[in-house]
């Protein structure tokens, strides 16, 4: 693992500074972007569609190395130094390793997933729930390997070259050939790999989405013309793309640098910048698909409204409570009140109720502009969304 002077920083303090601070607004913004979609999807668990799952599982991906990782490190910035023993080292870095490697491949399987629907939907269609379950835990365990690799042999744990964190010894190639075969597996299975499907999968989507669109032209009036999937799979693919080769490209390259280059000439401010970027990703996955998953976005906005409600009723209640009698007549705070299917009122502010019957008007006024393109063998009609099932509605949107 190396000896205690790998355990001090290599930068400098004010740059030790400024990658703490960075650690910490990352970690409050990975745990309430992540945490908000996990409470969107438990919301909403009874009508998940297999695909969804692996957003979910990216998500706990993502949580679970904000919270194994972010405590250990911001303090070891802030101090200079890593704070910890080497054993806390070696969990550190297997826990980096697993959630990133379980993110990144995440990624790789739902790109597939998408492809599979888009282009080849008689397959797609029948992509189950069991599929699903049978490839998240195939994730798992293909990230499980490389990171039970370096604690039986294959490759090792160490300090960041800059001193304050703990990952893969990069320069432990240049020692034995164990750890060259690791890194060269690493490296092609869990970046190259990765790389070609994900962008192979969309450029695929890409073009089925633009020839299903030209066909569909041919038929439509000309204010028609602009589909909203075809708008909405263009922006979630360019997103999903440019987050990957954000995130995980500095570090590939600092890291193949110090594994087969002169490790000497790396300077440990460019893995700290890299392990920046690396660590990034798991505040900007949730936010892509909270702003491009129209079902998310809709479900999060229903649980803020409710919320909203709930929290006037409580501080109206509170207010009542502490002047001792209520300043409304009984008859017009039960006209204030909502009442559900049991008969019970939930006291609620008039404006919270009118806000919120307004935006369900305007969600419903834009649901019956929203139309979906039908193809029915070499036939093309265009209906409108709410004259859709409710199953079909749900896999347009």
């Amino acid at each position: 693992m190396g000896n205690a002077s790998e355990l001090t920083s290599n930068i400098s303090k004010e740059n030790d500074v400024i990658m703490g601070t960075i650690y910490i607004i990352f970690g409050v913004l990975s745990v309430a972007g992540n945490g908000i979609l996990l409470f969107v999807a438990y919301r909403k668990k009874s009508s998940l569609k297999p695909a969804e799952l692996f957003v979910v599982n990216l998500a706990i991906s993502d949580l679970g190395m904000t919270i194994s990782l972010f405590p250990l490190a911001i303090p070891s910035a802030f101090y200079h130094m890593w704070l910890f023993n080497k054993t806390t080292c070696i969990v550190y870095a297997f826990c980096g390793v697993l959630f990133g490697l379980c993110s990144l491949t995440n990624l790789t399987v739902l790109s597939s997933v998408c492809w599979l629907k888009v282009c080849c939907p008689n397959y797609g269609n029948k992509f189950s729930h069991c599929h699903a379950h049978l490839l998240v835990a195939g994730v798992w365990a293909y990230a499980g390997v490389f990171a039970v690799g370096p604690l039986t042999g294959w490759g090792e744990y160490g300090a960041e070259p800059y001193g304050t964190a703990c990952c893969i010894n990069w320069h432990a190639p240049g020692q034995n050939s164990a750890a060259m075969s690791y890194i060269i597996c690493l490296f092609f299975f869990c970046y190259i790999v990765p790389c070609i499907v994900i962008f192979l999968s969309y450029i695929f989507i890409l073009m089925t989405v633009r020839g299903s669109r030209q066909a569909v032209q041919q038929h439509m009036s000309p204010q028609n013309k602009i589909a909203n999937a075809h708008t909405l799979i263009i922006k979630l693919s360019v997103a999903v793309c440019i987050g990957f080769l954000t995130a995980w490209s500095p570090y590939a390259i600092v890291s193949m640098w110090a594994a087969f280059g002169d490790t000497t000439a790396v300077p440990p401010l460019a893995f700290a910048m890299a392990a920046i970027f690396a660590k990034s990703s798991t505040l900007y996955n949730p936010i892509v698909y909270l702003v491009f998953k129209p079902n998310f976005r809709k479900s999060l906005c229903r649980d803020v409204a409710h919320c909203r409600r709930t929290i006037c009723g409580c501080l109206l209640e509170q207010s009542a409570t502490q002047k001792g009698t209520c300043s409304e007549p009984k008859h017009q705070e039960e006209s204030n009140s909502v009442h559900f299917s049991n008969g019970l009122p939930d006291k609620t502010c008039r404006h919270c109720v009118e806000t919120d019957a307004q935006n369900r008007k305007n969600c419903a006024d834009n649901k019956l502009q929203q139309t979906a393109r039908i193809l029915q063998g070499s036939q093309h009609s265009e209906v409108a969304v709410s004259q859709l099932s409710n199953e079909l509605q749900s896999d347009f949107l």
